[in-house]
């Protein structure tokens, strides 16, 4: 199962991103290969803040239209969302003492302690910071 990291949602939503088209047909193809698939629980908290902030872009993502794509994502048969499930603060943790990481890239490190506990076969990101977890498998969908 792949899962869809913030930066790639965000890139396939917004049109005026460079990578839109790409990004757009790369998620619009995984979505419909009839294969199960993922998307993080924070990724889409990410990505509605990310898309709706002003300071981000200018206009932003109206907030019914930014709810409207989550949805839509959600109403995708093959979609699984990942959570915390028992044992996730153990394989946190040790992703944290592995890659030595602090502050800000802890929000990574969520990710892909979820990633590993849902055994997902790669994370999709254009994000080089999760190359810090060597036990997550990284591609970026846009090279």
């Amino acid at each position: 199962m792949i899962a869809v990291d913030t930066n790639i949602l965000v890139y396939a939503h917004r049109e005026d991103s460079n990578f839109f088209k790409l990004a757009n047909d790369r998620l619009v193809n995984l979505a419909e290969s009839g294969q199960a698939w993922a998307i993080p629980w924070p990724c889409l908290h990410e990505f509605l803040s990310i898309v709706t902030h002003p300071k981000i872009y200018r206009p932003p993502t109206p907030l019914k239209t930014a709810m409207a794509q989550i949805q839509a994502w959600l109403d995708c048969p093959t979609l699984h969302l990942l959570s915390e499930e028992p044992g996730y603060w153990d394989v946190l943790a040790s992703l944290i003492k592995q890659a030595k990481i602090q502050g800000a890239v802890i929000h990574d490190a969520r990710i892909a302690a979820l990633c590993k506990q849902h055994q997902v076969k790669a994370l999709w990101t254009a994000d080089r910071d999760f190359s810090r977890f060597s036990r997550l498998k990284v591609e970026n969908p846009l090279r």
